[in-house]
């Protein structure tokens, strides 16, 4: 079992910045994988990034590339997405997820969730 507690989310004004935190629990947390999900109002959850167990393998979706960062710190069991040009359409409840195995971008494929954390880009 593995629980995940999210922390970060805020307003910013476009173009700023945002470091969420994801932080677990339980001892075994290098070796899963973990993703980032965002749902903004009235739209589908949709993958931001995932890094694998080890932080050798990382995976972003388009709309994030160059500038979006996930890393981890297994030694504190936490998972971070740096967010810098924060544009409007940003603007979403951020989620962190775990699995085993492989890096997916499908959100049906993880087994363990946060509660999220709000991000709010103003224009």
């Amino acid at each position: 079992q593995v629980q995940l507690v999210e922390s970060g989310g805020a307003l910013v004004q476009a173009g700023g910045s945002l470091r969420l935190s994801c932080a677990a629990s339980g001892r075994t947390f290098s070796s899963y994988v973990m993703g980032w999900f965002r749902q903004a109002p009235g739209k589908a959850r949709e993958f931001v990034a995932a890094i694998s167990a080890s932080g050798l393998t990382i995976n972003y979706a388009d709309s994030v590339k160059g500038r979006f960062t996930i890393s981890r710190d297994n030694a504190k069991n936490t998972v971070y997405l740096q967010m810098n040009s924060l544009r409007p359409e940003d603007t979403a409840v951020y989620t962190c997820a775990a699995k085993t195995l492989w890096i997916q971008v499908r959100a049906i494929l993880y087994d363990y969730w946060g509660q999220g954390t709000q991000v709010t880009v103003s224009s």
